[in-house]
């Protein structure tokens, strides 16, 4: 045992310690793998025999992060395999990762021959292996698997066709929708929505009507992915009747992800009624997706009494989405009286966002509080925005908040507030120009330059990963 979690921790050390680093995603959506041929070459080999021999019997948890470290250079990292061998285990994120070198044809066949093993462990891994290779190296013998007698042996092949992608594979796949296994039908759906061709959607919207949730919503997350408008009625009827919250929950994030205009009135109607926070949470991200004004009021209202903070700060995050200035009113209460930092901090930023340019507008008496706020991140959002209103009368808060901050990067923002709205005097600026900060020191001499075209920190982007 000692040796087997030996091997694979080190395996799981070797793939993630090589080749470039992907920039996270937007949206906290899966980050794309760098596939460029000096990246895969450079990467160190694997002892594919030793690794399989180790796996068997491994620790779940360890396993699974082995298994997690083996880049296959597509988006996801298949974190979202409906039925891994290793079940929740074999879902887990390990962080940015590189690309592997391709395998001898030698560790190919071990690796696929691996697949119809008794050990969890021993498949997980081997399908991460194959699912690496090139898909025409692949897609035959495991196309051929999926007639297999063993379900389980079935249900591993069709998530190495969905890591590999070969477009031969979806005639297969739709035949096996039909399958006796819920774990096979799940992850055949899955493989369809990564491989993307058209002639999958309908029979996936059949199976919007399987027993199985699993199964249902697999199937509704490969139609988003799908990207066809013409699904958007049969979206809309599991959003509003399907029984499983996590089926709905797909079902708003594959609207969202369609930017679907025809589903806001849908999607604003379920954010105010489904009594599951984690649909109402990816409603109101679909809402902000889809960027539709009429679903301001059912946002504001979300912001305004939903019970969960993670709904109510998704909100706010999509009014900014929105632009609909009329909602500023709201935010702001928010940043006053919300009993959730994130939420405060969101609503800053959002008002912000809304509030770009105002030119000498009225500062928010939220803004000007949230610059005491216990939270950094909250403070700094707060700045920033106070620097996009620009308001004269808020220099006062500005400069008394840059006298007892201790966050240099809360330092900068106040800095950058305090220039774009008029706050020269020479008094404050000799004080900023004297700082051990080199940054505070560049922002005054841009501010005294009358240069404020800067912004001191990345936007924040949206909670909840509205990824399925």
């Amino acid at each position: 045992m000692l040796r087997a979690l030996g091997v694979l921790s080190t395996v799981a050390l070797v793939a993630t310690s090589h080749g470039e680093r992907a920039a996270p995603a937007p949206f906290g959506l899966p980050d794309e793998a760098p596939t460029s041929k000096a990246t895969t070459a450079s990467a160190p080999a694997i002892d594919v025999a030793a690794l399989l021999a180790a796996a068997h019997g491994a620790p779940p948890l360890i396993c699974g992060l082995a298994a997690q470290s083996i880049g296959n250079g597509n988006w996801g990292w298949g974190s979202d395999i409906p039925a891994p061998p290793l079940g929740a285990a074999g879902r887990q994120e390990s962080g940015d990762r590189g690309r592997m070198r391709d395998l001898s044809d030698a560790d190919v066949t071990r690796a696929l021959d691996a697949l119809s093993s008794d050990d969890a462990c021993v498949r997980e891994v081997s399908v991460r292996l194959v699912g690496h290779q090139d898909d025409n190296r692949v897609a035959a013998p495991l196309i051929a698997k999926l007639s297999a007698s063993d379900a389980s042996l079935r249900a591993v092949a069709a998530i190495g066709l969905g890591l590999a992608e070969p477009p031969q594979a979806v005639d297969p796949l739709v035949r096996t929708l039909r399958d006796a296994t819920v774990d096979v039908r799940a992850n055949a759906a899955w493989a369809l929505g990564r491989i993307e061709n058209g002639r999958a959607l309908r029979p996936l919207e059949a199976l919007f009507q399987d027993q199985s949730p699993i199964v249902r919503e697999a199937a509704v997350g490969a139609v988003g992915r799908l990207e066809s408008t013409s699904a958007v009625a049969s979206l809309l009827r599991v959003l509003q009747q399907d029984d499983a919250a996590s089926v709905r929950r797909v079902a708003a994030w594959a609207l969202g992800h369609l930017e679907s205009r025809e589903a806001a009135q849908a999607l604003a109607s379920v954010l105010g009624r489904d009594s599951d926070p984690r649909v109402r949470e990816m409603t109101a991200w679909a809402l902000g997706a889809i960027e539709q004004r009429e679903g301001s009021a059912a946002l504001q209202r979300a912001l305004r009494q939903d019970s969960d903070d993670a709904v109510r700060e998704t909100a706010a995050w999509a009014l900014a989405q929105i632009e609909d200035r009329t909602a500023v009113a709201a935010l702001d209460a928010a940043a006053l009286n919300d009993r959730s930092t994130r939420v405060r901090g969101t609503a800053a930023w959002a008002i912000g966002q809304l509030r770009e340019d105002d030119n000498g507008g009225r500062a928010s008496a939220g803004l000007v509080k949230l610059l005491r706020d216990d939270s950094e991140d909250t403070r700094r959002k707060a700045a920033w925005a106070l620097g996009n209103v620009g308001d004269a009368s808020a220099v006062p808060a500005i400069t008394d908040a840059l006298k007892v901050e201790q966050s240099s990067e809360v330092r900068r923002a106040l800095v950058r507030a305090l220039t774009k709205s008029g706050g020269r005097s020479e008094a404050v600026f000799n004080q900023l120009l004297s700082s051990s900060d080199p940054k505070v020191r560049e922002i005054a001499v841009r501010g005294l330059a009358g240069n404020n075209a800067f912004n001191p920190w990345p936007w924040p982007w949206p909670r909840p990963r509205p990824f399925p």
